[in-house]
C-alpha cells in the first residue's frame, strides 16, 4: 500500500478507486505496509506538512491495526535492489516500496503511474 492509499483508506477513504478498495476489503489478501511508508508518515507530521485526525502514533497504530497490515522491514537486501533501479522516480521511499514489490512480488494499491515504468504490479 503506497502512503497516499494509506492516508485515504484512513482520512478520505471515497477518493480510492473501486477496484482498489475491493483488493483492501478481501480478507483474503495480505496486506502490507513499508515501513517507509510509517518513517514518511512520520516526518511530513513531525515537520508540520500533514496534519493527521489523531496524533501520529495513535492513528498509525489504529491504521495499521483497522486495515489489518503487516509492517514491510527496510532490509539489506530491498535497499541493495533499490540501488540498482533506473531514476524514473527520484522519492526514496517510493524507490523503496519499489523495491519490495519487485523483490517480493508484491502488487502495489497505488494511483501513482510512474511506478508502471518499474514494471511493478500496481493496482487502482
Amino acid at each position: 500500500m503506497d502512503t497516499h492509499t494509506l492516508l485515504w483508506s484512513v482520512e478520505q477513504p471515497a477518493t480510492i478507486s473501486v477496484p482498489a478498495m475491493a483488493v483492501l476489503q478481501d480478507p483474503n489478501n495480505d496486506r502490507y505496509v513499508s515501513a517507509a511508508t510509517v518513517w514518511e508518515l512520520a516526518i511530513k507530521v513531525g515537520l508540520g506538512k500533514l496534519k493527521l485526525s489523531k496524533p501520529y502514533r495513535a492513528w498509525i497504530e489504529e491504521a495499521i491495526y483497522d486495515l489489518a497490515m503487516e509492517i514491510l522491514p527496510v532490509t539489506i537486501e530491498y535497499a541493495d535492489f533499490q540501488a540498482t533501479l533506473p531514476p524514473h522516480h527520484r522519492d526514496p521511499f517510493d524507490r523503496m516500496m519499489i523495491s519490495q514489490s519487485l523483490v517480493d512480488s508484491i502488487p502495489i494499491v497505488s494511483i501513482d503511474a510512474v511506478f508502471d515504468l518499474y514494471g511493478v504490479a500496481r493496482i487502482w
